[in-house]
């Protein structure tokens, strides 16, 4: 079990200088998000192999400088002299993305450490930047077993409030990456989850996390709704496993 680093400019230097990966919380202590302390708690007791450090940015100047951070939270994954991963005001999902993305670049950057790994191959993280078009034989395995919450939109390329909302879930899709995943279901091609899920009018907005619908609503909405949607599901607690009603595609 560690401990927390409590780091200042001069033994951020060092920290940077050595071949130990890095996850480094610049805060002043201002504006960290709930999820986000419980998640680094954890980590400071579990993780082993990537050192965990936090520095006051108001305190030292210099490594804010550096890594041109203000009075808002930041994460930074550092290994080998550069940064690896970077999560503006984080919440709790950003941490455990970050900590397989530094180990995956160690592996990459160890060969040695990769071979004794052989039988267990890293898993390739890939952070969605855009909505995802999924499919009648794709949805369980990209919606509702995907590990990040999914906001999926039921659309028709025929249907002008679905185009209406369109550019707004591509601008969102980049805002949560790495936090939630935005899929599109074209209705007239996918009729099977059409009627899986009853969709009677589009768009409909569906919001899964955890194997579970919270959310399902017809109509378009105006980016903010969208936005407070989007926040509430990240932040959402559901009840243990056992407890819930588990979706499947048909």
């Amino acid at each position: 079990m560690q401990e927390l680093i409590v780091l200042t400019d001069d033994s951020l230097d060092k920290l940077l200088l050595s071949d130990k990966p890095a996850l480094i919380l610049f805060t002043s202590g201002d504006g960290i998000r709930g999820d986000f302390s419980t998640a680094f708690k954890k980590a400071v007791a579990e993780q082993q192999g990537i050192v965990i450090a936090q520095i006051d940015p108001t305190r030292n100047p210099k490594a804010a400088a550096r890594f041109g951070v203000g009075d808002k939270p930041v994460l930074v994954g550092w290994y080998c002299g550069e940064e690896v991963v970077r999560r503006n005001k984080p919440w709790g999902t950003d941490l455990p993305l970050a900590i397989e993305m530094m180990e995956n670049r160690v592996q990459t950057m160890n060969p040695d450490v990769a071979e004794e790994k052989k039988e267990e191959p890293a898993k390739q993280v890939v952070v969605d930047t855009k909505p995802v078009a999924v499919t009648d034989a794709t949805f369980q395995a990209e919606v509702i077993d995907y590990h990040l919450p999914v906001l999926v939109d039921f659309w028709a390329p025929w249907c002008g409030p679905c185009r209406s909302v369109a550019p707004v879930l591509e601008k969102l899709a980049a805002e949560f990456a790495g936090q939630i995943r935005i899929a599109k279901v074209n209705t007239d091609e996918n009729q099977g989850l059409s009627q899986n899920f009853q969709i009677m009018s589009i768009p409909t907005i569906m919001l899964i996390k955890e194997k579970t619908i919270v959310f399902s609503q017809p109509g378009a909405l105006p980016e903010s709704a969208f936005r407070d949607l989007i926040k509430q599901l990240i932040a959402l607690k559901l009840p243990p496993k056992d407890q819930q009603k588990q979706p499947e595609a048909k």
